[in-house]
């Protein structure tokens, strides 16, 4: 991604520059619709103030970790203090180099669709946090991914996957997406978003939410399976995948 058009990853860079508290996150959906809000405060947070089910799902990781999607580094940072070996990845300039200036040792610029240049066995756990199962993008795209992340994980592996249920909703501006993509073929919960920051406008991105259900259909024949969900208060959940085989 080139730095110009990382609206993602300016944002961090403000964030980071202010302290995490200066910042608004803009994201503009492809039907028009536009939201705030102040994630990037929970971006540099660290764990006493994280939600219940983050701690509780991060406690789980073990050995070499993969972090796809590491935003500004919290996960990554909380697992190396547990002396965790952790290696971060994110498509976003700005994301990798606040990792690198927050102290993540080992935080590289690769997106997800590049999980095969890792070594097979590589990797003990895999973390999706922050809603992180979305950058999978589609139903097709998960499938192809998740028997990479199969490949790439020992016989052991797990995935630390959050998601959003899509069909907890009641904003009338969400169910006429919902039914606007029924109409084009595509599954309720998929998002064609961007991120913007001052007068950078990031790429378009694919980017899935899915009910337990969903996940489940998604995972068949993938080699994984749901071997616990971690609820708490809202439509947000954490699926703890392991292997098949």
């Amino acid at each position: 991604m080139k730095r110009s058009k990382d609206g993602y990853g300016a944002e961090l860079l403000a964030a980071y520059n202010a302290a995490g508290h200066a910042c608004m996150e803009i994201v503009e959906r492809d039907d028009g619709f536009i939201s705030a809000s102040p994630w990037p405060q929970r971006y540099f947070s660290d764990y006493p103030v994280w939600t219940k089910r983050e701690q509780q799902a991060i406690r789980m990781a073990s050995g070499r970790v993969l972090d796809i999607g590491c935003g500004a580094g919290r996960f990554s940072l909380y697992l190396q203090s547990e002396g965790l070996d952790v290696i971060a990845i994110d498509n976003s300039p700005g994301a990798i180099k606040v990792c690198k200036l927050r102290g993540v040792k080992k935080a590289f610029l690769r997106p997800i669709i590049e999980l095969g240049k890792f070594k097979p066995g590589l990797f003990n756990t895999v973390i999706m946090m922050g809603n992180n199962f979305g950058l999978f993008g589609s139903f097709k795209k998960a499938k192809h991914l998740l028997k990479i992340l199969f490949r790439i994980t020992n016989e052991h592996g797990i995935i630390i996957a959050e998601t959003v249920n899509p069909y907890s909703t009641r904003e009338p501006a969400h169910l006429r997406y919902q039914r606007l993509n029924r109409n084009r073929g595509l599954m309720p919960g998929q998002l064609r978003l961007r991120v913007r920051y001052d007068n950078i406008i990031g790429h378009w991105f694919d980017y899935l939410l899915v009910s337990k259900e969903e996940m489940e259909d998604i995972l068949a024949e993938t080699g994984w399976r749901i071997q616990k969900i971690i609820l708490d208060k809202g439509p947000g959940y954490t699926a703890i995948l392991s292997k098949t085989e």
